[in-house]
């Protein structure tokens, strides 16, 4: 069987409270953007619709800094629980609102690298696939940016706890089309990774 994706909608999970970090990780700065704003922007520019954001902790103080009127904005009140509470908020508010939509890309706010050639990448590689799924591909391990069909929608549903769509995408790994993004492995979870970030920057130039 092939899946056809017709319109695709984008969830960014950024309801994390950044705990390692010691404050939001959605507002640290670079490349002239704040993290959250920076991937809200790689999401519009790849045209898809919709662009659904989840936030939860330091839901106010984060959703100020989202100057984006093309984005939709949405609270998960659960989100102590883990990322999978994110991805069932920002699905069930995709489905509502937007029941036309057969496909999805799930991103994170914390990987500094992604832009819109590696969802145009998923998209290209679900689509010549004909597979439910596209991942990327990164120190070994399929993670975000993932895409799915919404043949899997009612399976993400059901997850729980913090781990997120990684474990479900490595236990139907041969319905899953890989895309390689090295750059991926690329997370802050730590203010020494951030600097760590910063400092790679800097001698780039």
């Amino acid at each position: 069987m092939k899946y056809t994706i017709e319109q695709c909608g984008i969830i960014i999970l950024a309801a994390g409270e950044s705990k390692r970090l010691g404050k939001p990780k959605q507002l640290l700065s670079f490349g002239g953007n704040t993290f959250l704003t920076s991937v809200a922007k790689t999401a519009c520019e790849s045209d898809m619709q919709p662009v659904i954001v989840v936030l939860g902790a330091n839901a106010e103080k984060i959703g100020e800094t989202l100057n984006i009127p093309s984005i939709h904005v949405v609270k998960n009140s659960d989100w102590q629980e883990g990322m999978a509470s994110s991805i069932r908020t920002g699905l069930f508010t995709l489905t509502e609102l937007f029941p036309q939509v057969d496909g999805i890309v799930m991103l994170v706010c914390d990987q500094p690298f992604l832009n819109h050639d590696v969802i145009r990448a998923l998209v290209e590689a679900q689509r010549n696939s004909g597979l439910p799924a596209a991942a990327a591909s990164y120190g070994g391990k399929l993670g975000t940016p993932a895409l799915f069909h919404k043949s899997l929608f009612s399976e993400l549903m059901s997850l729980s706890g913090d781990t997120g769509a990684r474990k479900m995408l490595e236990r139907k790994r041969e319905h899953v089309v890989e895309v390689e993004f090295e750059m991926g492995v690329v997370d802050i979870d730590t203010q020494e990774d951030y600097e760590r970030l910063l400092n790679n920057d800097k001698n780039a130039v």
